[in-house]
């Protein structure tokens, strides 16, 4: 069994990006509100509104990285790692809480439409507070996928989901001037509002999947199980059977067990362990991989 500790690369990365999340979080909810006082625009309120929500879950994500990392103990022995799913499931609450503020404050305008004031300054302040949004989304979402973890990657897609959702209030409020048709301000905030709902349910969904140990990729297993399978058939093995892979934040635990000849040797059984061990932990450097030999006509 070997589990290689969290590289230092991967924590400073994290400890950097959760904190960028933070302060960056900090700055576009400042810029949105801005927006919101200079246009009193319902949509731009909206996005502010998710901008709260953005602070609060980044927060969240800094503290449950750190609790992630500490090293297995008596009272876990599988590591904290789960700690991050926590943080996801918490962010896509926040998220739905957001789309529904955002639906309720869009239907008080929908019956009670006006023209927006300081448009030109509105509509720059909130392209800047985008722009600093979809910067951050492309780096957490490539951070957490590089060192495998769902805390930044679900931040990422909350930050992604707040860029769309500026994209929509901007695009709705263009139209509306151009059109004078200022209803499109609560309409378009109600439709982007119910993308975020989605974007929410299936942040939620693949976190709690997660956390009951559910295969989230297939792809994944198959390929960690095609290096086993060669690795056994190359050291004489017959096959390999109740293969079994999960993941827990960024750490993955594998059990497996490899079906050998009864005439085999105990020394050759336990070289083909360590080198499915070798090669699973050289696909991913996280792996806790558990081999179990079965010799051929045991029951």
């Amino acid at each position: 069994m070997r589990l290689a500790p969290v590289s230092d690369e991967a924590s400073t990365t994290s400890d950097r990006m959760a904190r960028a999340s933070v302060a960056v979080g900090i700055a576009v909810l400042g810029l949105k509100i801005a927006a919101w006082r200079l246009t009193g625009s319902v949509a731009l309120l909206s996005d502010a509104l998710e901008s709260i929500v953005n602070v609060v879950a980044s927060g969240a994500m800094l503290v449950a990285l750190r609790v992630a990392r500490r090293p297995a103990d008596v009272d876990h022995p599988y590591g904290h790692g789960k700690a991050e799913y926590l943080s996801a499931v918490l962010e896509g609450t926040l998220i739905l809480v957001a789309s529904v503020l955002s639906i309720r404050a869009a239907s008080e305008r929908l019956f009670a439409p006006r023209a927006l004031e300081g448009f030109g300054a509105g509509m720059a302040v909130s392209l800047l507070a985008t722009a600093l949004n979809g910067l951050l989304s492309w780096q957490l979402i490539a951070a957490g996928r590089k060192h495998r973890s769902p805390a930044l990657s679900a931040d990422g897609r909350h930050v992604l989901s707040d860029v769309v959702t500026s994209g929509g209030v901007l695009l709705g409020i263009g139209l509306a001037k151009a059109t004078g048709w200022w209803r499109l301000d609560p309409i378009l905030a109600c439709v982007v509002a119910v993308n975020i709902l989605w974007m929410g349910w299936r942040l939620i969904r693949e976190s709690v999947g997660g956390l009951m140990d559910e295969v989230l990729d297939d792809a994944e297993v198959a390929k960690a199980r095609g290096i086993a399978e060669r690795v056994a058939r190359e050291g004489g093995a017959i096959s390999v059977e109740a293969f079994r892979l999960r993941r827990s934040g960024r750490a993955a635990h594998c059990d497996l067990k490899v079906r050998v000849p009864g005439t085999m040797a105990v020394r050759d059984a336990h070289a083909i362990c360590d080198h499915i061990e070798g090669a699973l932990v050289a696909w991913d450097e996280r792996v806790d991989v558990i081999v179990h030999v079965e010799p051929d006509g045991a029951t």
